[in-house]
């Protein structure tokens, strides 16, 4: 007898595929804010699983991070017990990512294999597949760019690579909300439009977190309501010429955007929540408009305290984390919203 398709075993997968893209943007947050992700400056898909054993392997790749822009601009002073701590995280990261790899591809050949998918399930399942190979090409990508003159990563690559690790987690979950609420329902496609709006300004933010994070524009103007000298735009925001570069490449600039976009992200979901609660609704839409309106509070107040405490690590961190979870509720409200 032919198992049921689409089944509860194919939505634990999804979700069990979330957590791990969970935990791989936190490792990978801990990565960046240690500069640990150019310490492998190789790409080896299976030997590259096993870490350095013994005192000659780890040397050897220690004379291999000596050969590259980090160590000999930042980290000359590096000791092999100092690159230990780095090559662990970056290893770390890299060792998620191949998990993911492989919790993606075999159950679905399996779910395949058994007929446990829908046509319509079987496509997105691609999809998702396709993205999650884009990620792991945007990772090499990206540390491909800190090898050559300067000891940091592209900006750019380091925005593509984590806001498509942000989209593939929010795609996964919501073929598996597909699943999960398969009962279709009338909806108000205006205030769906809303959401769809908010959602889009909500990715733009995260855009340009990850810019800042790659410019380390964290470090400058560490105050809050205003920037330096009580400033609500200091003058070092508009600096550059042609003006187009302050808003891609200033590191004042984009602190700038940053910071204050983050209250456009409010204010629209803001008036979710408030137009949300005048309608008819679930207990489930009930729950993602309460949810949605406390995370980005929370959300605010870890930017404010990660820009005046100067990023430190776990700030840095829980910045990230509470990005990720801002997201997920913006996905779960929109889905619960749409279908």
């Amino acid at each position: 007898m032919a198992k049921q398709k689409d089944n509860k075993n194919v939505i634990y997968w999804l979700l069990t595929g979330c957590i791990l893209i969970f935990i791989m943007v936190v490792v990978g947050g801990i990565t960046r804010l240690t500069d640990s992700g150019l310490s492998i400056s190789n790409y080896k898909l299976i030997t590259g699983t096993i870490p350095p054993i013994g005192e000659a392997e780890w040397q050897e790749a220690f004379e291999l991070y000596q050969q590259y822009p980090e160590y000999q601009k930042l980290h000359s002073h590096f000791t092999l017990e100092d690159f230990k701590g780095i090559y662990f995280w970056e290893w770390l990261h890299r060792v998620i990512g191949r998990l993911i790899g492989l919790v993606f591809i075999f159950p679905f050949i399996y779910f395949l294999i058994t007929k446990q998918l829908t046509k319509k399930t079987i496509k997105k399942c691609l999809v998702l597949l396709v993205l999650g190979g884009f990620q792991g090409f945007l990772g090499w990508y990206m540390v491909k760019s800190g090898l050559v003159d300067m000891p940091d990563v592209s900006h750019f690559r380091l925005a593509a690579h984590l806001t498509t690790a942000f989209l593939t987690f929010a795609a996964t979950l919501w073929v598996a909300l597909d699943l999960m609420y398969p009962n279709k329902k009338i909806i108000d496609k205006k205030f769906r439009n809303l959401i769809i709006v908010s959602y889009l300004a909500l990715i733009f933010q995260i855009v340009y977190g990850a810019f800042v994070a790659g410019l380390k524009a964290g470090l400058l103007h560490n105050h809050w309501p205003f920037m330096n000298e009580g400033k609500f735009m200091h003058e070092t925001v508009y600096i550059l010429e042609p003006f187009y570069k302050n808003l891609i490449e200033n590191p004042s600039g984009i602190q700038f955007i940053h910071r204050t976009f983050a209250y456009v992200v409010v204010v629209f979901i803001l008036i979710i929540w408030y137009q949300g609660k005048k309608m008819s609704l679930t207990k489930l839409q009930n729950k993602a408009l309460d949810t949605l309106f406390i995370l980005v509070f929370v959300q605010f107040l870890l930017g404010v305290l990660t820009i005046i405490y100067q990023v430190p690590l776990w700030l840095g961190v829980a910045h990230q984390v509470g990005a990720f979870f801002l997201l997920s509720a913006m996905t779960f409200t929109l889905h619960r919203f749409s279908k």
